[in-house]
């Protein structure tokens, strides 16, 4: 299985790079032994928070994207990242696509705008090829979710103040942005809660969960036991304004406050998505002590909630400290992870509040300028009131072990 999916996503690349002859481009395929628990993954319906679990145990293509830019002029470029998974059954797609305009500009001040599908750059995790990490091969909660269930859909503008412009270490980047879809985001928080991984959800693609006891109620007929994350309901533009503040080569820090501004009382049901009124702020630091260890740290706090009266209203939080050195071939990356759903409403038909934490540890070794190798252990423990409605223990504790091969071209 694993060689028939790795064969046909390197067909995928020698098509598509036929067809993108003058385009930068650049590609991964992953290949991991995984030995999971037997909690059966949320992917599966459900309620383990990992990727994989012991169905899974073996060998699958956990990663396979291909990244490309094709200038289109001097001052526009089209950009794309494709992205190939089989579980929790095979699928190729697009995970962002847009273009953007960035003129020639004798200015020392500079600037760009994308229109497309795309992350915004809340992120220090994640600044790898594809929007992955080089650090850990399991993200954090908080960009676990971003990739689940962000992504802009819309018209974004960065102005850029380069320090050495005005003879400063200090250099400042304003971002903003206005969008349509996303206006299920709030739904996998509420309903599973956080999770860890690095699966990226593809345009057009649902999220299944688990199956609440709560959706089978007359207040949630209406909502399918999936979500449709990109999903436009009530019409209404959402936005998000960001600052970035860099200090040499030593320090980056990111602000950015989002809101998807929905309208919750607007419910599709064709599709069974509501419209979550979900915001939330963001902040990441990066620091260097050194070329060799850095140490990131990123929180992020929010609300969503959904319902003509508000019937479901839920706060968010999660934090994590990752501490990562690189020496010679070799990088080790430890990570904390803590993250809850709060409950504010009054619906006790409908219990949200979870909470949990977790540590990753993982070791990456550079083998040749193409191929890695990695090993990474991981382990969490959660609470999620909704589980007991499921006949399922309301606290669960797990661990994730795999083995990582990457190829890059």
């Amino acid at each position: 299985m694993i060689m028939s999916n790795c064969l046909r996503f390197l067909i995928i690349c020698i098509f598509v790079g036929s067809f993108t002859v003058h385009a930068q481009v650049n590609g991964l395929i992953q290949a991991s032994a995984i030995h999971g628990d037997n909690q059966l993954s949320w992917q599966q319906g459900g309620v383990g928070l990992y990727r994989f679990d012991s169905e899974h145990d073996g060998i699958v293509l956990s990663q396979g994207l291909i990244e490309f830019r094709q200038d289109l002029s001097t001052a526009w470029s089209a950009h794309g990242v494709l992205n190939a998974y089989q579980d929790p059954e095979s699928t190729l797609g697009f995970s962002q696509a847009y273009v953007k305009y960035q003129p020639l500009s004798q200015s020392k001040y500079k600037w760009h705008v994308r229109v497309g599908g795309f992350y915004p750059l809340l992120s220090l995790e994640n600044p790898d090829i594809g929007w992955i990490s080089p650090y850990n091969y399991t993200n954090s909660a908080i960009n676990s979710w971003v990739g689940e269930e962000l992504r802009t859909f819309g018209l974004e503008a960065t102005f850029k103040l380069p320090g050495r412009s005005y003879r400063s270490a200090h250099s400042f980047t304003f971002v903003g942005a206005t969008f349509k879809g996303n206006d299920p985001a709030g739904t996998l928080l509420s309903w599973r809660g956080w999770a860890m991984h690095d699966r990226q959800t593809l345009f057009n693609e649902s999220i299944k969960f688990a199956p609440i006891a709560s959706l089978s109620t007359p207040q949630l007929r209406f909502q399918a036991n999936q979500v449709l994350p990109f999903t436009e309901i009530d019409g209404r533009f959402g936005y998000y304004a960001g600052i970035h503040w860099d200090y040499l080569k030593k320090s980056q820090f990111r602000f950015y406050y989002y809101d998807n501004n929905g309208d919750p009382a607007v419910v599709n049901r064709s599709t069974g998505q509501y419209a979550w009124d979900t915001s939330f702020s963001s902040a990441a630091w990066l620091y260097k002590f050194n070329g060799q260890t850095r140490i990131i740290a990123q929180l992020m706090s929010g609300k969503t909630a959904m319902g003509r009266s508000r019937g479901i209203d839920n706060r968010f939080y999660s934090h994590f400290i990752m501490l990562s050195h690189k020496m010679d071939k070799h990088r080790f990356s430890l990570r904390y992870d803590y993250f809850e759903v709060t409950d504010v409403d009054d619906w006790l038909l409908d219990p949200n509040a979870s909470q949990g934490e977790g540590i990753t540890a993982t070791w990456r070794y550079q083998l040749t300028s193409n191929w890695q190798l990695g090993i990474e252990g991981a382990a969490m423990n959660s609470q999620a009131d909704n589980r007991a409605g499921m006949g399922i223990k309301t606290n669960l504790s797990q661990q994730q072990m795999m083995l990582n091969a990457q190829f890059r071209f």
